[in-house]
């Protein structure tokens, strides 16, 4: 892997020692640099959790991603640079919908503490983005603005990592071991193919800002800050494509042809209402 035009990429310029020190300033350089997205989902175009796809992806063609190509990115580059890292399955939003939800809708990482040998943390470039920079796995709160997160142990043995802001609590699950990857590799084809999706059914576009996060989903623009959230409904393909360009950074001019499913999806969801 071309570790400098992944560094070129995301605007880092430090140490690629392997120190927690380089941990936390890739992970935040990350999350401020790289979108999370799923418009190859909604463009009907298939994704795999191949690395070097996700590399020519993510850093030659300065795409965003979801978690399986973020995290599998990042844990790729990690390992480069020395780090041991460990690929996680994770089950979102569990507590709404219990033991049936599945492991393997989400991929994590669980890094070791180079300075604290036993200690690992859990490292996420791939959701969204709450983690600004890596939490020990331990029981942790922590502020990142405009979220508060935090870590927590299930009575079954597994951890449950969540996130706050006004809208809510956001959650995955996981138990801290080993994917198995034909599990991840299984859950990535249900994610953009299944008709029950949220992949397939909602256009998302988010990204970190400085103190804040910005959100695309389907015809709702939202930034949030420490000020609140500023709301705005997007009205033509036009004005989508512009965003998604100038919001977010990215060339995808294939994306106005959406407009007619997401003003359709939107109706769904809201209906009269103009979702803010």
């Amino acid at each position: 892997m071309n570790l400098g035009r992944y560094f070129e990429r995301i605007g880092f310029g430090g140490s690629a020692a392997p120190t927690l020190e380089t941990l936390n300033a890739l992970h935040e350089r990350h999350v401020h640099s790289v979108p999370f997205e799923n418009l190859d989902v909604q463009l009907g175009r298939p994704l795999t959790v191949d690395i070097d796809a996700a590399f020519d992806k993510i850093v030659v063609r300065r795409r965003g991603g979801w978690c399986y190509e973020q995290n599998g990115l990042f844990g790729r580059v990690l390992e480069e640079i020395g780090f041991k890292v460990e690929r996680v399955a994770g089950a979102v939003m569990r507590q709404a919908r219990g033991n049936e939800a599945a492991f393997g809708d989400h991929l994590l990482l669980l890094v070791q503490d180079p300075g604290e040998p036993g200690r690992r943390l859990l490292v996420d470039v791939g959701f969204g983005c709450s983690l600004v920079r890596p939490l020990p796995l331990a029981e942790t709160d922590a502020r990142f603005d405009p979220y508060d997160v935090g870590v927590r142990t299930l009575p079954d043995g597994s951890w449950r990592s969540r996130e706050d802001d006004a809208g809510g609590a956001f959650s995955y699950d996981f138990r801290p071991d080993a994917a198995a990857e034909a599990v991840i590799a299984g859950r990535c084809v249900v994610q953009q193919s299944h008709p029950a999706s949220t992949f397939v059914q909602n256009l998302v576009v988010q990204m970190r800002t400085p103190g804040g996060h910005t959100t695309l989903r389907g015809r709702v623009l939202k930034a949030f800050s420490g000020e609140g959230v500023a709301t705005r409904l997007l009205e033509s393909a036009g004005e989508l494509q512009d965003v998604i360009g100038d919001t977010f950074g990215l060339d995808v001019p294939e994306a106005r042809d959406l407009w007619p499913k997401v003003c359709a999806r939107h109706e769904v969801l809201f209906g009269a209402d103009d979702g803010e």
